[in-house]
């Protein structure tokens, strides 16, 4: 097929188009500032980004896994501990408590959102229960107010995996700024992406912070002094400076998806399909629009051939991973892994785009 003809999940060639020139400008004020690590463009960006979610500080890592895993150290997480979460996830969100030395406890998923089933926490909860990730996935928030009670109540950590979720609003709160903590990463790909690896964490407990800031560099509290052993986990000058750059354009951004995601939404209501909904309490920024269909692999190969990409965000629940294998009854949760498919979805989809996607999709339907 014609390269012109298909389109593409996500694409940067017309991003760099809109603001490629602002871009270039940028990394060229970084290379010529002769400072590339820990300098004024993160510490400008820590400060923006955490006045963008609404929280004191924030402290810029190398990626959204460096977050989560952070986070969960800096809070005393470790040997012997449970941590609850979804299996629904990145496969970052679980690596983060292993890699702690805790154990991952699932809980089921919402089958409309596709985020963790506040309801189900308490059954959970144990005496070596130590923190609660809830995982903003596709850019729609967890209900953060009855897992937040829940939490104060047995004396639990909140960490928000915010991973997919900039901009995202629970009852006019931006996700990151609830729990104790929120992960964000900066992959290429998500509604806020950098060019390269990059993550931040958020948070009002300046102590937390300043703890983190010695262990994001080798727990050192300054030169060749080094109060802990920590890592290696730095956002570079030139991500901060690009992140910077488009962070200024994130809530119209955002605004577009959610545009785009109602045309989606338009064209493919009378369907069969299964499509995202958006709870009263929240304002989804739609990482992803995702749908489910029984016939999801024949559907996903259907639109291959006729030009469009799409991905599956995720087809292989965690705790069904030859590195997770757990046994858990999680129904909601697998059955929703063998139906989800993710649409192209980003800023610079046009409604004609949409329109073609969408009447592809009503025709498998009707054949089907």
């Amino acid at each position: 097929m014609d390269d012109s003809k298909i389109i593409p999940f996500v694409d940067f060639r017309r991003e760099y188009a809109a603001i490629g020139k602002e871009t270039l400008a940028t990394i060229q004020r970084v290379l010529e500032s002769g400072c590339f690590i820990l300098g004024p463009e993160t510490e400008k960006f820590e400060a923006e980004f955490s006045k963008y979610i609404g929280t004191k500080f924030g402290l810029g890592v190398n990626s959204g896994s460096d977050a989560l895993y952070l986070a969960l150290k800096a809070l005393g997480i470790s040997n012997g501990d449970e941590v609850i979460t979804v299996s629904l996830t990145m496969i970052s969100t679980v690596d983060a408590i292993t890699r702690n030395g805790a154990k991952p406890v699932f809980v089921d998923i919402d089958p409309e959102t596709y985020v963790m089933d506040v309801t189900k926490i308490k059954t959970k909860i144990s005496n070596k229960t130590r923190a609660i990730i809830p995982v903003h996935l596709y850019g729609h928030p967890v209900d953060m107010a009855p897992l937040m009670e829940v939490a104060k109540k047995h004396g639990i950590y909140v960490i928000e995996d915010a991973c997919q979720a900039h901009g995202a609003e629970y009852r006019n709160e931006k996700v990151g700024s609830i729990g104790d903590i929120g992960c964000f990463s900066f992959y290429p790909t998500k509604n806020l992406g950098g060019y390269g690896d990059g993550g931040m964490l958020t948070s009002n407990n300046e102590q937390l912070i300043s703890v983190l800031k010695k262990m994001r560099n080798y727990g050192k509290s300054e030169k060749y002094n080094h109060d802990f052993v920590g890592v290696n986990s730095r956002l570079d000058e030139i991500q901060a400076a690009i992140l910077r750059s488009k962070l200024l354009h994130l809530d119209e951004w955002n605004e577009k998806r959610r545009k785009t995601a109602k045309l989606y939404t338009k064209f493919l209501n009378e369907t069969s399909l299964t499509i995202p909904i958006e709870k009263e309490y929240a304002k989804h920024v739609y990482h992803h629009y995702v749908i489910k269909h029984k016939q999801r692999n024949k559907l996903q190969q259907y639109l291959f051939e006729k030009g469009i990409r799409t991905l599956i965000h995720y087809p292989i629940p965690v705790h069904t991973q030859n590195a997770y294998m757990m046994p858990n009854k999680l129904p909601v949760t697998e059955k929703s892994c063998s139906e989800i498919l993710s649409l192209p979805m980003h800023q610079w989809l046009s409604e004609n785009e949409v329109k073609t996607i969408s009447g592809c999709i009503t025709d498998f339907c009707n054949l089907n």
